[in-house]
């Protein structure tokens, strides 16, 4: 389904499937700042409530472990909004 790390095939590799109407625009990422933000968030008050680091330390951990967990994330989710989109506004079974 992708030729890149989030760039769509024109059609699929397996069946041949046309890709190319399928637009996903910015529902995934919203998803993922939404979600994984949410989630860093409350990690980082916990780290700071419960073990009170120095500012570097905050600084260096929730990017390390922000971006590629929304790298990871993006994928999965922008196949399901195509997905969604194929089954719904193609009326497909």
């Amino acid at each position: 389904m992708f030729e890149g790390l989030l760039t769509i095939r024109p059609a699929c590799a397996a069946c041949g499937l046309d890709l190319t109407a399928q637009q996903t625009g910015d529902g995934p990422v919203v998803l993922v700042m939404l979600l994984l933000g949410t989630i860093l968030v409350i990690a980082a008050f916990f780290v700071e409530f419960h073990f009170n680091p120095p500012l570097w330390v905050h600084v260096v951990l929730w990017p390390i472990l922000g971006f590629p967990l929304a790298i990871a994330l993006m994928r999965p989710l922008k196949a399901g909004f195509v997905a969604i989109q194929y089954r719904h506004v193609q009326g497909h079974p």
